[in-house]
């Protein structure tokens, strides 16, 4: 039994990693900005960081999804509970995987609590459920989509042609003194000049010259960098809380464990998802890119640090939408398709883990 739970939980961090790892550098390689192997590369890398970052700033999603306070004590620390739950979880996402749909392993892993807590027979609290899962879950990717479309508009109403950013260096002006025998000296500050590059060129000899453009790529990266920290900081402990309630490893070794499975995961089966997202919801330019990054890697690192256990994949999928419905760029069929992958994932979750866990019990 203890080797099956093992497994289950390591099968559902390994399809938690194809599932997601993608998602941050998904405007990435959706702008051209990166081919997908650089992409994937720096996600994998990025989400092994937020990983070992979970065990310093996010323990308290470790209790949330131990089961404890949802179902029970008693039952969420038996065997047939926790495996249920793990590859009820599992089961859902790496067949979403495999489909090319980009769905939550929170909310997977919320079915698989909810399936494994009424085979058992311990019931489940449903005013835990609806205020601290459900409303996180449903709240948080409408808030992207509004603040997605709100950076969005910000920053568009710079001048594309603009792309020169020239500091000038400050002058020493004279003027006469009062009493006309001496002049007085003041240092003018410095100037920033945003113009075309032709206007740049013409300049006398300015201190510090960047492309707009280039800065952009450039926290493009840094943006989608952070999305993927903060998507290993809010998954793995949700992860390794089956390893802990199951009382197979410590906190350390169960975080370890959790991000080499999902590292293995991302780079062996990301890439229908990552088409997904990249290439059919929005057809996205760096700007796209940047406003949809920021809003997802802020919203996601605020839920981790206060214990909110929000989905990466719905805030990222929302902020996505939201600059696309701003730029009027989004493809509607696809995102109603990824949409109902959502509405499907909780049932499906819930009835493979209420299965294993009625054929558990019996057993």
């Amino acid at each position: 039994m203890a080797t099956l739970l093992l497994l289950g939980a390591l099968f559902l961090a390994f399809s938690n990693g194809a599932n997601d790892n993608f998602k941050g550098f998904a405007t990435v390689w959706g702008s051209h900005s990166l081919g997908y192997r650089k992409a994937l590369a720096l996600a994998t890398i990025a989400t092994i960081a937020g990983s070992l970052a979970s065990l310093l700033l996010a323990g308290d999603l470790v209790q949330q999804f131990s089961g404890k306070g949802l179902v029970p004590d008693a039952v969420a620390t038996t065997p047939a509970f926790i495996m249920a739950v793990g590859i009820g979880a599992a089961v859902t996402v790496i067949v979403a995987t495999r489909t090319g749909f980009p769905i939550s392993t929170t909310h997977a892993l919320i079915g698989g609590l909810v399936g494994a807590g009424m085979a058992t027979g311990g019931g489940v609290d449903l005013a835990r459920l609806g205020g601290s899962f459900f409303a996180p879950l449903l709240i948080s990717p409408v808030i992207a989509a509004g603040l997605g479309a709100l950076a969005y508009s910000l920053m568009r109403r710079r001048r594309r042609e603009a792309d020169c950013a020239c500091i000038i260096e400050a002058e020493t002006l004279g003027t006469p003194a009062a009493d006309g025998s001496a002049l007085a000296f003041s240092a003018a500050l410095p100037r920033l000049v945003v113009a075309s590059d032709a206007t740049c060129d013409s300049l006398t000899a300015p201190g510090i010259r960047f492309s707009i453009a280039r800065l952009l790529d450039h926290v493009h990266l840094l943006s989608a960098a952070s999305i993927c920290f903060a998507r290993g900081l809010n998954d793995t402990p949700k992860l390794a809380a089956l390893l802990v309630a199951a009382q197979l490893s410590g906190m350390r070794l169960s975080v370890g464990l959790v991000a080499l499975l999902m590292a293995a995961g991302g780079l062996l089966l990301a890439r229908r998802v990552a088409e997904t997202m990249s290439l059919r919801i929005n057809h996205m330019d760096a700007t796209q890119g940047v406003s949809a990054n920021l809003i997802t890697a802020a919203l996601v690192i605020f839920a981790s640090r206060f214990g909110m256990p929000v989905s990466t994949t719905h805030v990222s999928v929302g902020s996505i939408a939201g600059v696309g419905t701003g730029a009027g760029t989004v493809d509607w069929p696809a995102l109603r398709h990824v949409l109902l992958s959502w509405v499907l994932t909780l049932p499906c979750a819930a009835g493979v883990a209420w299965a294993i866990a009625t054929a558990l019990h019996s057993l």
